[in-house]
């Protein structure tokens, strides 16, 4: 079966894609000025853009890791994460505090979904 690798980089692909199964990136937010709540709500439409355009959505995810830079946040990340996840086909999901690349970053997301 062939690797599909989408917007490739020197360093990483956007995703790759192989056996149907998706494996999107790492997505943070476009503004690094606003809330948690704010810069989820804003990577998880940029996750349902990503997997829009390989036949997927989030009804189809398989995993979900998620990268706080402060772990006192969750329930605000949980606030727009419960708001956006389809409860009926909820991924199993991770969670964890991690020194973000950029200080403004508060919330990065990857998932994994199938096509």
């Amino acid at each position: 079966m062939p690797i599909q690798r989408i917007d490739p980089g020197p360093r990483m692909s956007e995703m790759v894609i192989h056996n149907d199964t998706i494996y999107l990136s790492g997505q943070i937010a476009e503004d690094g000025s606003t809330t948690v709540e704010a810069q989820t709500r804003d990577v998880l439409r940029q996750i349902d853009a990503r997997l829009a355009e390989v036949g997927s959505g989030k009804d189809r995810l398989l995993s979900a890791t998620v990268f706080l830079a402060d772990i006192a946040t969750f329930a605000e990340m949980n606030a727009a994460w419960d708001a956006w996840v389809d409860s009926a086909n909820a991924p199993t999901r991770a969670t964890v505090e991690a020194r973000l690349a950029d200080p403004a970053l508060l919330v990065e997301i990857l998932v994994v979904a199938a096509r």
